[in-house]
């Protein structure tokens, strides 16, 4: 197995910037999620590392080779594409085997490649259907046996999964995670789902207009994002943006004044916070970190942090529930507990951790904390 570099690499096409200084390290043997909205450069990136598309400025290497001028045949990668590309005239066997002939194995070789891989995937009983024979799960693990029966040093996976009903897609996401684990392949893996990043990775890029805004584990993305994109790109439903000001209190503490309410500044963040006193910022808060006051919840309801909201709409999903509130003059929304009594038309008490809350420099758009 290798490891992938990519660094300082740019994309142009004529005046347009595809993808602009980036700089990234795949580990060897890691699961490496590219991840971000339509346009912002992922599949470029990918397309750059298999060789597809010219490298404008920058190197990517495999392992402790620069590639950027070997042809894609010789970089001992594997790709799997969104429409799986399968061959319709070949049975199963023969588009699993087909990179192997041109290799010129052994049918011997060939035959425990594509047995083992079969075995692996569990369509060891379709290797004699032709594609147009199978249902699209089972045309997406022909494409991921291809890829593995070549034993490559880099899987690179260009949003596999896209072409699946939504219940296939979470049964094939499972069942990438533990073929990882048992071939410990290298993984580059696109995907404008960022449910898939947050499950899949282990760790996540999040690019936007060609540039990468975060690098690290989903947790730690999720938890503590570099930027407003990145808070709002990660996270279902997305976090909630409020404008706000770091202000005196009446007894001349520090608070966060967001005009129809207003937050206590955590002991921990008063020294970074002290030069923005009389400053705007923008105050973050995620759906899942407000209650409903009423129900046992992990928070402790106080003055401070207890909010009155008007429910404009509510959407039950069993065990969850999405509210969309207004406070004042803001609009929020809550993902609540299924119990909660919230209903359309009604005031109700919520509960904010603030501890959870995070602050982002209105200009810059970057995290305070």
């Amino acid at each position: 197995m290798s490891s992938v570099k990519l660094e300082q690499v740019y994309k142009r096409y004529g005046n347009v910037t595809a993808v602009k200084d980036l700089s990234l390290e795949i580990r060897d043997r890691e699961f490496m999620v590219l991840v971000g909205p339509s346009g912002c450069g992922k599949t470029t990136a990918l397309r750059m590392i298999a060789g597809l598309e010219e490298i404008t400025e920058g190197r990517v290497r495999i392992g402790e080779k620069v590639v950027n001028d070997i042809e894609p045949r010789d970089r001992d990668i594997a790709m799997v594409f969104q429409n799986y590309a399968l061959y319709p005239h070949m049975s199963v066997y023969e588009n699993m085997a087909f990179g192997l002939k041109l290799r010129k194995m052994s049918k011997a070789e060939i035959e425990k490649r594509v047995g083992e891989a079969a075995a692996q995937l569990g369509i060891t009983e379709y290797l004699k259907r032709k594609p147009r024979e199978l249902s699209g799960g089972q045309r997406q693990r022909v494409a991921l046996g291809r890829a593995i029966v070549r034993e490559p040093q880099v899987f690179l996976m260009d949003e596999p999964l896209s072409n699946l009903d939504a219940k296939l897609r979470v049964q094939t996401r499972a069942e990438l995670i533990k073929l990882h684990r048992r071939l410990g392949i290298t993984t580059i893996y696109v995907t404008h789902d960022q449910v898939e990043a947050m499950t899949m990775g282990d760790r996540m890029a999040v690019m936007k207009d060609g540039v990468l805004q975060q690098c690290d584990t989903p947790m730690e993305v999720y938890h503590h994002p570099a930027n407003i994109f990145v808070a709002g790109f990660i996270g279902t439903p997305s976090m909630n943006f409020v404008k706000a000001v770091v202000a005196d209190s009446l007894d001349g503490d520090l608070i966060i004044d967001a005009g129809s309410f207003h937050f206590d500044i955590l002991e921990s963040e008063k020294k970074a916070l002290a030069e923005w006193k009389g400053k705007n910022v923008v105050l973050g808060i995620r759906p899942a970190d407000i209650y409903d006051k009423n129900l046992r919840n992990p928070v402790d309801a106080g003055p401070r942090n207890t909010l009155t909201a008007f429910v404009d709409v509510v959407e039950p999903m069993g065990d969850l529930c999405t509210a969309y509130l207004k406070i004042g003059d803001v609009d929020i929304v809550a993902m609540l507990d299924g119990a909660t009594g919230a209903k359309s038309g009604e005031k109700l008490q919520v509960v904010v951790d603030v501890s959870r809350s995070h602050l982002f420099d209105p200009e810059t758009e970057k995290a305070i904390y």
